[in-house]
């Protein structure tokens, strides 16, 4: 790797020279990859401009916004936290509607207002700083109220009215405090093979609503009923996990306060499948904020180590209850680099100090539960297969501006059998992804502080050259670029 048209195979100890990343450590470091590697170069002049490759102004910012369709959608690309709610938050002051589809509270969508103040999200939409902007929690969604509640008041007591601008779907089942407990009691169950969740009863929440005994928002309204089909799932709980403390009093407090829940949450609850689709009639625009992001996705992600609900295009339509035909222009988020947060396999995670750069300089640590992000290379294989599952109109490249002290950066391009023989799609199967070589290829850094810059034609050459080998690897243009945490610190290409 000292030279750039060197082609090397190199194993899990010996993935680079060592290499010294600017004010952040001091002092040599060595990054250490994954266990199979096969490192090669590009040629310096990476690649040529497209016609989608021009200076980024306010003007094209606009254009570029209000290009996109009647229905939009916003998804994450790699296994989460690539920063979706800050391009949310964005696009929202031109769209009537932002609506979330899928997930609970075990999403972390971090913003900023015009002050610079940040707000940390888990259920409200991220359009929620836009005064003009209704935001919608659809079906599919699972719906912690105290948690939304703590949402809502900590954005009120902020100058943020929720007054009106907050619709909660009738059809969303409800996530209760037991739901967590349970999440917890699973995971200390598989002890070394624990999933690594949130623990926010995502995974048992979505288990009731799918053997159908689980409780809708709906339900809130028939309280005489309520207690009944409570017990029910207290019950459950109770009988298969030893550790689950249940009783007649655990039982009435857990009525008794949604009684309290049920009347504050009244003015929120809608049919929000009517409301949304009247709304298409309308002609008004909506955009979909996805939660977790395709790697989770509970069919398509690295199962077991996923998520409970489907985090690509498709959860749009069935966490909506919107047709396929009116969804139009979907932007992927993917980060400059890579993370990971909890178990599961990572083809191109940075081992030892080098990850600890990153870790550092990227502030990975997780907005939901204040984990540290494993962090890796830019996963080009993954990238593309979640391309390809979701249509993406175009990709925003976010944190670049981390990678700016680095000397030289890799792409993890290509998947390889330990034989050698390509691998052409993200294989399914965990042994696989364990024993797979990733082929790398090695690009210039940019030595530079490029978050001030907000042409695309002022980023440093070799900053243009990495954005446009992606680009032309996934075969997706690269629209919108993040070079910072604030609103204005993005690139329009």
């Amino acid at each position: 790797m000292n030279n750039l048209s060197s082609f090397t195979t190199l194993d899990s100890n010996l993935l680079s020279k060592p290499r010294s990343f600017g004010p952040y450590l001091h002092g040599p470091i060595h990054l250490q990859g994954p266990r199979n590697v096969v490192v090669c170069s590009v040629k310096p002049s990476i690649a040529t401009p497209s016609p989608l490759s021009v200076s980024g102004s306010p003007n094209q910012g606009l254009s570029r916004i209000e290009s996109l369709t009647q229905v939009s959608g916003v998804l994450g690309c790699q296994w989460g936290d690539e920063g979706k709610g800050k391009l949310v938050d964005i696009l929202a002051q031109h769209f009537d509607i932002v609506a979330r589809c899928q997930g609970g509270a075990n999403a972390g969508h971090t913003i900023y207002n015009a002050e610079g103040k940040k707000f940390a999200l888990h259920l409200v939409p991220s359009g929620i700083l836009n005064e003009e902007t209704l935001c919608v929690i659809g079906n599919g969604v699972v719906v912690h109220l105290p948690g939304l509640f703590k949402e809502i008041d900590g954005l009120e007591s902020n100058g943020v009215s929720c007054k009106g601008r907050i619709l909660v779907s009738d059809r969303a089942h409800l996530l209760f405090d037991f739901h967590q407990v349970v999440d917890g009691l699973r995971e200390s169950e598989l002890a070394k093979s624990f999933i690594g969740t949130t623990k926010r009863g995502i995974g048992p929440c979505y288990s009731n609503k799918v053997i159908r005994n689980g409780i809708r928002v709906s339900d809130l309204r028939y309280m005489d009923a309520f207690p009944q089909k409570l017990d029910i799932l207290l019950s459950d709980a109770a009988a298969r996990f030893r550790g689950f403390d249940y009783g007649p009093h655990v039982l009435k407090e857990e009525v008794e306060k949604y009684k309290r829940f049920a009347e504050r949450l009244e003015p929120f609850i809608a049919d929000t499948v009517l409301v949304v689709n009247e709304a298409i009639s309308e002609k008004k625009k909506i955009l979909v904020e996805g939660g977790q992001a395709t790697m989770l996705d509970i069919d398509f992600g690295t199962y077991p180590f996923v998520t409970s609900s489907s985090p690509s295009a498709g959860g749009i339509c069935t966490g909506l209850g919107i047709a396929p035909r009116v969804l139009g222009d979907l932007v992927g988020v993917v980060k400059a680099y890579t993370t990971r947060v909890g178990s599961g396999p990572f083809p191109t995670e940075i081992l030892g100090k080098g990850g600890d750069l990153l870790r550092f300089a990227g502030q990975e640590f997780g907005t939901t539960t204040g984990r540290p992000r494993r962090c890796g290379w830019l996963d080009i294989a993954a990238l593309r297969y979640c391309c390809q599952i979701n249509g993406f109109s175009s990709l925003n490249l976010t944190k670049l501006d981390v990678l700016s002290d680095l000397p030289e950066i890799q792409l993890g391009v290509a998947y390889k059998k330990t034989d050698g023989t390509p691998i052409r799609s993200f294989p399914a199967d965990l042994r696989d992804l364990e024993q797979l070589k990733v082929e790398y290829e090695v690009l210039p850094g940019w030595k530079s502080d490029i978050s001030s810059v907000r042409n695309y034609s002022d980023l440093p050459k070799a900053a243009r050259q990495y954005v446009e080998r992606i680009e032309k690897l996934v075969g997706v243009p690269i629209h919108y670029i993040g070079v910072g945490p604030g609103r204005d610190a993005l690139i329009y290409k």
